[in-house]
């Protein structure tokens, strides 16, 4: 069972003092693949990291989060750096994304399969996503305890086949554990029509 609209604003007004909120490392370390205009997406924005991101690159950015806690958030940091972010309490679940919307859209650690075809049907032509969330092969306690929100090795390849893989990272648990990028897989897909 998901966790309640209640644990995700509790965990948030917690948060609210903990400094400004820093986008995923997939966006920055590939943010230079952004277009220079255009309409972008933070879905599950949370405290509004990569929101505060898209918009500080000139894109027209939207944040939804289902959690009110959050959104606050988001408004506040917006405010304090003057950028101009939509951002609204939406469920994703309830109301995906129209079709053809959004030249980037970004999703990190969160994960509900059923969504990833009207994700993908929401980008634009020449649209990109950008996708970070937990996997079930992990070498810490990061992450949800429940394996239904952790992608399976090599799962979010499979969930975009519509888009052309840009960019893929999964490291697993091979190697020297203590090193890489652990727990995490990191995706970037490109529409090309």
């Amino acid at each position: 069972m998901a966790p309640s609209v209640d644990h995700w604003n509790t965990r948030y007004r917690r948060k609210s003092g903990d400094g400004r909120p820093q986008a995923c490392s997939l966006l920055r370390e590939y943010r230079h693949l952004l277009p220079t205009s255009g309409q972008a997406l933070d879905i599950a924005c949370g405290r509004g990291g990569n929101a505060l991101l898209l918009a500080a690159n000139g894109l027209a950015t939207s944040a939804w989060d289902y959690a009110d806690a959050a959104i606050e958030q988001v408004h506040h940091h917006a405010s304090q750096m003057s950028l101009p972010i939509e951002a609204k309490v939406r469920d994703v679940q309830q109301q995906p994304p129209a079709a053809a919307t959004f030249d980037v859209i970004v999703v990190c650690h969160f994960l509900e399969r059923n969504l990833a075809g009207p994700i993908a049907a929401a980008l634009k032509p020449q649209g990109l996503l950008f996708y970070q969330t937990f996997t079930q092969d992990k070498v810490s306690d990061n992450g949800p305890d429940n394996p239904d929100y952790r992608l399976k090795p090599n799962e979010l390849l499979s969930l975009f086949p519509d888009l052309r893989v840009v960019y893929y990272r999964e490291e697993g648990s091979i190697g020297d554990t203590t090193q890489g990028f652990r727990d995490r897989a990191q995706y970037i897909g490109y529409r090309d029509d």
